[in-house]
């Protein structure tokens, strides 16, 4: 069984031998909620590569301490999967973030599509990207990520269009497409985005917004997944045709 993880802001310079302090918010759900006791192993990560693993040295009412018995680099993962997600409506979206976040999308950029029934406005639109962002945090700690994914804030057609334009691959999941998801061919470098329509489908406009930006249209098979189902299927079968799966 893999240790647990815990996320820290940073774990530059940390080397073997060093100690490393975990307060606020994570040490207490570590410390109270899970019963973190000393001399018990687990692991630390920052998020962008670096994963330490130590034993517990010292424990308190929000922090606890690790003795670091072992430092890890690891490489970003290739290619990179950046999932555009239209709003779902109710907690779908967090559902969404929460299984993408676990097969390995390396970014989550929520849209305002035009059929989406979800609207983030105002406080609303703090709240739920903030909720998307520990979500995400969250998952990753539960699937022993060492790169978390970036959230991006809530993005318009044009804002996908220019991720869409910045890709090796970009892939617009469509039931009417005609090329099946698996015949595109995958990159096994650079950035995958895969665009993921709300419940009411994609206009037609905003299909021509982002063929002109480069992507291709593909459908998955002949079921109609739900949006917040339909992108984790996607990611799963790009993700099984690169070296990451491999």
């Amino acid at each position: 069984m893999t240790l647990p993880q815990h996320l820290v802001p940073s774990l530059d310079g940390v080397v073997v031998g060093a100690t490393v302090g975990v307060d606020g918010d994570e040490a207490h759900h570590a410390v109270a909620v899970r019963r973190l006791r000393v001399g018990e192993p687990v692991t630390l990560a920052d998020g962008v590569g670096r994963v330490v693993t130590g034993r517990v040295s010292s424990t308190g009412k929000r922090v606890f301490e690790i003795e670091v018995v072992d430092v890890i680099d690891v490489p970003e993962p290739v290619p990179s999967l950046t999932v555009v997600q239209a709003l779902p409506k109710g907690d779908r979206g967090e559902l969404a973030v929460e299984v993408l976040t676990e097969i390995g999308v390396a970014r989550l950029v929520p849209w305002a599509a035009s059929r989406s029934v979800a609207v983030w406005k105002g406080e609303r639109a703090v709240k739920s990207h903030a909720k998307w962002q520990s979500t995400a945090r969250e998952a990753a700690k539960q699937a022993r990520r060492a790169w978390h994914p970036v959230v991006d804030p809530l993005a318009s057609t044009t804002d996908v269009a220019g991720v869409v334009a910045a890709a090796d691959l970009a892939v617009v999941l469509h039931e009417d497409a005609v090329e099946p998801l698996a015949a595109l061919a995958v990159p096994d470098l650079g950035e995958i985005v895969l665009v993921v329509g709300p419940e009411g489908g994609l206009s037609d406009d905003e299909v021509a917004i982002l063929e002109r930006a480069g992507a291709v249209t593909a459908r998955l098979g002949a079921e109609v997944l739900r949006t917040s189902t339909a992108g984790v299927a996607a990611a799963a079968a790009i993700l099984s045709r690169t070296r990451r799966w491999a």
